[in-house]
């Protein structure tokens, strides 16, 4: 395959999963689908530091956007815009790498919910996982299945940056081959 085709190819697998990543993050402020506890701030800590919206979105997309320019017409034949993909591909696995590692710790460190009258995180520096143990789940009252909310889209979020994270990587060996071997040229009949 073509320098150019593959970077389509990876562009074109990036924009979903920077879309996913937004709406992962954005959804995460609305727990139980109610503004009230944004407003409130009763948020989990790892939501507002939007590793979705800004590092599998924004830093993702925009890398995206320049790689899939760079494979537009099939095969490039810029050296210097595939040497520049490296580094786009670069700005996309700092973002995803934050994305990955912020759904870490907001799986690892558990929701922020009302217990009996007292908001906090229960499971954060716990010994025991809450992940496997899901008896523990009822020590949330408040926001309604806050858990399972959590849980489900903090790993998506670590699904969509690992993919992310692949795909960048793979583009900056990609545009590496492109800037070093330059354009693939199709050979005509003589």
């Amino acid at each position: 395959m073509c320098t150019g085709k593959c970077s389509r190819f990876i562009a074109v697998a990036l924009y979903p999963l920077a879309v996913i990543s937004i709406i992962c993050n954005i959804v995460l402020f609305f727990p139980a689908g109610d503004i009230k506890y944004a407003k409130d701030g009763h948020i989990t800590e790892e939501v507002k530091y939007m590793g979705g919206l800004v590092g599998g979105g924004l830093m993702v997309l925009l890398p995206a956007l320049y790689i899939h320019l760079t494979g537009k017409q099939g095969c490039c034949g810029n050296r210097c815009g595939m040497f520049l993909s490296i580094a786009f591909a670069a700005v996309g696995v700092a973002g995803a790498l934050y994305s990955f590692i912020v759904a870490v710790l907001g799986l690892q460190n558990g929701p922020l919910c009302k217990t009996i009258l007292v908001w906090w995180a229960p499971f954060k520096d716990s010994d025991s996982s809450y992940l496997t143990d899901d008896s523990k789940w009822i020590t949330c009252t408040e926001p309604k299945d806050i858990v399972q909310f959590n849980i489900g889209l903090f790993a998506t979020l670590l699904v969509t940056s690992s993919l992310q994270l692949i795909l960048c990587t793979v583009q900056m060996i990609n545009g590496l081959f492109g800037c070093l071997c330059g354009a693939c040229v199709e050979k005509g009949p003589l």
